[in-house]
Formats: C-alpha cells, sequence, structure tokens
C-alpha cells in the first residue's frame, strides 16, 4: 500500500515535471521565433523572409540567430559578386561606369572577407571574450556594410536601367548585412544570460 502511493506520487512527479519542461520549451521558441528576432531589425520583412527557412531548427538561441543572419548575409553578397564579376565579363560597362563596377567588385570582396571573419567568431563564442568577440563582430559587419555603400558611389546621379538594376541588388544586400548586424547586437546587449549554447 505505502510502495503503490510512493509510486504514484512519483508517476505524478513526473507527470508535472513533464509539463513544466515543454512550457519552457514552448516560451523559449515564443520568445525566439522568426517573427520576435526580427523586430530589432530595420527590415524586418527581409528579415524573416531570408531567416524564416532556418526558424524551426534556430529559434531557440540569439547566437542561432546571430550565425544563420551573418550565414545567409554571406550567401547573398556573393551572390551579388557573383552578379557584378557577369556585367564585368559581359563589357556593358565603359569609361566611369567600367572603373566603378570594378571598385564594387573589389569593396564586396572586402565585405565578404569581414563576414567570413564575423562567422568565425560566432561559431567559437566564449563567456572568458564575450565582450571582446562582440566588439570584433560590431567593427566587422560595420565594416561590411560600409564597403557595400561605398560600392555604389561610383555610380551616385547615374540613372541608366542597367545600373538601377545594379544598385537594386546591392541594396538587397546591405540591408541583409544591416539586419545581421542588428542580431548581433540584440545579441549583445541581451548578455550571457540569453545565451544557452557558449563554451564556460
Amino acid at each position: 500500500m505505502i510502495i503503490t502511493l510512493h509510486l504514484k506520487l512519483l508517476l505524478l512527479f513526473i507527470f508535472i515535471s513533464s509539463l513544466t519542461n515543454t512550457s519552457k520549451l514552448v516560451f523559449a521558441k515564443e520568445q525566439y521565433n522568426v517573427s520576435e528576432v526580427c523586430k530589432v531589425t530595420r527590415y524586418p520583412s527581409l528579415c524573416i523572409h531570408s531567416l524564416e527557412p532556418f526558424s524551426l531548427s534556430e529559434g531557440r538561441s540569439l547566437s542561432n540567430w546571430a550565425r544563420v543572419g551573418v550565414s545567409v548575409t554571406i550567401g547573398e553578397v556573393k551572390s551579388v559578386q557573383a552578379y557584378l564579376t557577369r556585367l564585368k565579363r559581359q563589357g556593358h560597362f565603359k569609361g566611369r561606369n567600367k572603373v566603378a563596377l570594378l571598385d564594387c567588385i573589389e569593396t564586396f570582396q572586402y565585405a565578404l572577407d569581414e563576414l567570413h571573419s564575423s562567422l568565425s567568431v560566432l561559431r567559437r563564442l566564449s563567456k572568458s571574450t564575450f565582450s571582446t568577440q562582440m566588439g570584433d563582430l560590431n567593427a566587422w559587419l560595420s565594416a561590411a556594410l560600409t564597403d557595400e555603400d561605398t560600392c555604389l558611389d561610383g555610380f551616385e546621379g547615374n540613372k541608366e536601367r542597367k545600373i538601377k538594376l545594379l544598385r537594386n541588388q546591392v541594396l538587397k544586400a546591405y540591408y541583409i548585412t544591416s539586419n545581421a548586424l542588428a542580431l548581433v547586437n540584440k545579441l549583445a546587449t541581451t548578455g550571457l544570460g540569453s545565451i544557452s549554447d557558449l563554451d564556460p
């Protein structure tokens, strides 16, 4: 009789514990789902569109979201860089436009290098160097934004259709990079308490 009572109490405790753990998981997913995370960005609709494919696997950790944001940005910058290189090969840009295009390709390579450096840091976050790492990330992502913006300097005032198309491609990469920086800044300001997957 006493054993049966203890067994019932144990089963009740396990049941209540499972309910508690489930509610914690649901809360965590709600807290860090894609819509919630993207609210901190300047371009939330673009953020949701670009990150939504990762929402099921990345929905519980701000550091995961930051990594995904930078990874998506790298993919976008590579795509724009390939587009710019195709324009160069086609040879339709002449004179000042050709010089501006070559500069643009160069600045996008700089941006890509800085984004790769950022992703490398996000893959090895550590509690002991977290503040320094966040500072490095802010510097590199800000530099990538500056490089992407500089790309358009040589085309300023040019309203040709091919330049408008180029500008749209570059601006999309700029907006996605801006969103990645916002996610990293969210990670930095939220602090260590929000992160479950840091090294000791």
